[in-house]
């Protein structure tokens, strides 16, 4: 027997809701195109690795801010968003180690242009409460490996890592 389907949302807090609403199989995949989902689940990690590349004023980060953007990725599998689900479980799909489109190092202005793509693409398919869900969580990874600097471990992030946060959040459309 088909169920019905049931809306997309997330929690205000982005944390797993207390119903614990979840189908076996989430049908949020067969909305986007090939490109758009290969968009969709490399941007995390396209965020983790801008987030954590040294740049002006921001500082060498080590293997805990790498954990630590993992960790926020993986977080992800809590989110009441069938969005977010979907897509770190596609992430933890690709288990051959081959690079994935768009997984490339690319520096910071092709990072934002990917990101505001993204927007793009979730405004047109993406259920509004996913759509936000998924760019928070996208933002929520910067942030982590943004605290995690060498001494700093859950400290506000610097001036220069603000800017990187803002630009980001402006990109994905959060401000």
């Amino acid at each position: 027997m088909l169920t019905p389907e049931v809306p997309m949302s997330h929690s205000v807090a982005g944390e797993p809701s207390s119903a614990g609403r979840r189908r076996a199989a989430p049908l949020t995949t067969a909305v986007y195109s090939a490109a758009e989902w290969d968009l969709l689940t490399s941007l995390p990690g396209r965020v983790l690795v801008a987030a954590a590349a040294p740049g002006p004023g921001r500082p060498e980060r080590g293997v805990l801010a790498g954990l630590a953007g993992l960790d926020a990725v993986a977080a992800g599998r809590a989110f009441d968003s069938d969005l977010v689900r979907a897509v770190v479980a596609a992430i933890y799909a690709r288990h051959d180690g081959a690079p994935q489109p768009g997984e490339q190092l690319t520096d910071l202005v092709d990072l934002l242009a990917a990101c505001r793509a993204g927007v793009r693409v979730l405004h047109r398919r993406a259920d509004p409460a996913d759509s936000a869900a998924y760019r928070q969580w996208v933002q929520s990874v910067a942030a982590r490996v943004c605290r995690a600097a060498p001494g700093a471990a859950n400290q506000p992030p610097g001036p220069a890592d603000r800017r990187f946060l803002d630009r980001l959040g402006g990109a994905l459309g959060l401000g």
